[in-house]
């Protein structure tokens, strides 16, 4: 299979949806999906035809995490194994450092670096039948990696649960641990990611931009420091062309015209 044919690529009003396509191997992150992916994410960041990404699958697995066939003929080749981690590792951080929002649409199971890969996106909307667990500790390999996203976006009590049983959590529970923001029925779950998507699309990418970035990065500062990088950041800001058409079309009260910069 292609990496074109592994990931399909459309792009609708601003809004592009990879959608992870190998459904027979239920979606796995093999060193192939993995590259795939990585390339992908590397074209939509200077995409200007691309304001939101929606990252969804096809099949009743969402992602089932590494290849494990695929490890196991790997077995006793430390370098080629690690050489598979640290392309995860760097594809969850493409998801975080794209320039431009990702909404996982999650439908069925997303497990160890699948359940990763849904923590990596800046929002998730799931299918009330979804489930998602950080597996590795039933097999013997803990799920470290996935650890980095899930610690950082569910609080670590709930986090340390998921990783030290490895058991399944529901939608709903995912929902209220912060892992997804929405849980819909099934039947609606598309009407409400492109609903979510076309809010955010219809924003300045410029702001976008600025605001993702500042956002994370100041997760991992002092509270003291975060202000001071904070402040810089909104006074940059405003001294782009779309904060001054913002703040003029709102108090002319018509639209904005954005023009990205």
């Amino acid at each position: 299979m292609t990496a074109e044919e592994m990931i399909t690529v459309t792009t609708d009003n601003g809004i592009t949806t990879l959608t992870l396509n190998q459904p027979e191997n239920r979606n796995s992150l093999s060193m192939a999906m993995l590259r795939a992916l990585s390339d992908r994410l590397d074209a939509l960041a200077d995409d200007p035809d691309t304001r939101v990404v929606v990252l969804a699958a096809s099949g009743r697995v969402f992602c089932a995490g590494h290849d494990l066939k695929e490890i196991r003929e790997q077995f006793g080749q430390q370098e080629q194994q690690k050489a598979l981690f640290d392309l995860c590792s760097k594809v969850m951080q493409q998801v975080v450092n794209l320039p431009k929002p990702v909404i996982a649409r999650v439908a069925g199971v997303a497990t160890a670096a699948g359940c990763q890969l849904v923590a990596s996106c800046d929002l998730a909307v799931a299918a009330d039948t979804a489930r998602f667990a950080t597996p590795g500790v039933n097999i013997g390999l803990f799920c470290s990696t996935p650890m980095v996203a899930l610690s950082r976006n569910v609080h670590r009590k709930h986090a340390m649960e998921m990783l030290l049983t490895g058991e399944m959590v529901g939608a709903l529970r995912a929902e209220q641990i912060g892992l997804v923001n929405k849980v819909v029925d099934e039947q609606v779950l598309d009407e409400t990611v492109y609903n979510m998507a076309r809010v955010i699309a219809d924003k300045s990418s410029h702001t976008l931009k600025v605001g993702k970035e500042a956002f994370y990065r100041q997760l991992e500062l002092g509270l003291e420091d975060a202000y001071d990088y904070t402040s810089q950041v909104m006074s940059d800001n405003l001294a782009a062309g779309d904060a001054q058409e913002g703040i003029c079309a709102f108090l002319d009260k018509r639209k904005p015209e954005w023009k990205d910069c």
